[in-house]
């Protein structure tokens, strides 16, 4: 059995004849990993291909063409998914386009179901210098792992202890074909920098030079399971009722070095992108040491982590509601926001007729259950510690007359309360990003 088909072996976590999706793009790893896999599971395990068409090459169609033409010969379905790369986040093209592609397999998998990537010990040797020129932590330099959860199944990446070599010479020795991909020679890409001027010359003196830096990534990830334990055991100490907020006194009661690996922990399961380093030192010297009024902010790759009070909140970064957004809505279907949140009528009722949502516009006033007289919305925003931020995203309900009935789910009026109870109904308000 050749090296490449001795790998490939389903680590025992795999669930019990879980379908095999082959990250394809027709390259050589790729087309020499679906080839591979095709031989050793072909009439075993349900086993499929999936192309991502990013459309940022004038070849794009042809590569998708070739992925086909090889699927048909191995007899493999194929799944070509065509993406937009939205270059707006300020990360890059690379992490863009990567996103993209993690968002389109993540699309098409069912629960349990295993994505196998044709990363290898190069490709492992890379992502730990580029880890480590970014001043990563244990985390960040255990790189990539040969197995882990990803999107509602896993991630499997068989090859990461073999080097390109020798998946280059099972490509020869099958014959296969593969596309080339005139991108992959671009230096001023940094990984393409590492690959083409920087690991040649490490080799060159040191002929291990890829293996020593897959095998400090191995260590790193060994050091990082141990780790994660602790992590865990200081998130709860400081978690609050909500996913989205941090206790900061619990925070500041940690040592810097285990403050800094919580949050990080707590940033990664909010699905936000991995907070760097200069948000750590933005935390240290500014979020935890600003005044409890100060709303100190830290923001990156579309997240922000903000300070209120004594708490850490951190979230998406999405603009307000619009000053001059408004819709009529009976509360018959859920209601999309323009920021993105939704409102939600829950209950067999309906209004009739259809009230006002808007924005908030500043001098609003409420009369609430129980008080003899209106009250200004700002001030009763106020008492209700709601933070500043999420006060612009709060929706109002408006009757025809303009009069506020509610804020959100946050405050109802007299009128809008009773209207309310008398139907056993009640009003959800989902902020953008929760």
């Amino acid at each position: 059995m050749s090296q490449p088909l001795a790998l490939l072996w389903l680590p025992p976590a795999a669930p019990a004849q879980a379908q095999l999706w082959v990250a394809l793009s027709g390259g050589l790893d790729s087309t020499a990993l679906l080839h591979a896999m095709a031989q050793r599971w072909r009439g075993t395990r349900q086993l499929r291909a999936i192309h991502v068409h990013h459309g940022l090459q004038a070849q794009a169609d042809d590569w998708a063409a070739h992925c086909a033409r090889l699927c048909a010969q191995l007899q493999v379905p194929l799944e070509i998914v065509r993406v937009r790369v939205d270059r707006s986040g300020g990360a890059g093209l690379e992490a863009a386009a990567r996103h993209a592609r993690h968002a389109a397999f993540a699309q098409v998998m069912q629960a349990g179901e295993v994505l196998v990537a044709a990363h290898h010990q190069d490709d492992q040797a890379e992502t730990f210098l580029l880890r480590a020129l970014r001043a990563s932590g244990p985390d960040g330099l255990a790189a990539m792992r040969p197995w882990r959860a990803f999107a509602s199944g896993w991630l499997w990446r068989p090859w990461l202890a073999l080097p390109r070599s020798a998946i280059a010479a099972y490509a020869r020795e099958h014959a296969l074909h593969w596309i080339e991909d005139a991108s992959n020679a671009d230096t001023t890409l940094d990984r393409n920098f590492l690959r083409h001027q920087v690991l040649p010359l490490l080799q060159a003196r040191w002929p291990h030079a890829a293996t020593a830096l897959a095998r400090s990534a191995a260590l790193s990830a060994q050091a990082s399971a141990l780790l994660e334990g602790q992590d865990q055991a200081a998130l709860e100490q400081a978690r609050t009722a909500d996913p989205a907020v941090l206790s900061v006194p619990a925070l500041q009661a940690l040592p810097p070095a285990l403050r800094a690996r919580v949050v990080r922990c707590w940033i990664q399961a909010r699905g936000l992108p991995p907070l760097p380093a200069r948000g750590l030192a933005r935390l240290e010297d500014t979020l935890l040491t600003a005044r409890a009024d100060a709303q100190a902010q830290f923001d990156w790759n579309g997240a922000c982590l903000r300070r209120w009070r004594d708490q850490l909140h951190a979230g998406p970064l999405t603009p307000p509601l619009p000053a001059d957004w408004e819709v009529r809505w009976d509360g018959r279907a859920p209601l999309l926001l323009a920021d993105g949140g939704g409102l939600q009528l829950v209950g067999h009722a309906v209004f009739d007729p259809a009230l006002r949502v808007t924005a908030r516009h500043g001098g609003e006033r409420i009369h609430l259950p129980g008080r003899s007289h209106s009250h200004a919305l700002k001030h009763v925003l106020q008492a209700l510690d709601l933070p500043p931020w999420q006060r612009r995203h709060l929706p109002l309900l408006r009757d025809q007359a303009g009069q506020v009935l509610a804020a959100g789910d946050r405050i109802h009026s007299a009128d809008f309360a009773a209207w309310l109870q008398a139907r056993a109904a009640s009003l959800r308000w989902t902020p953008p990003g929760a």
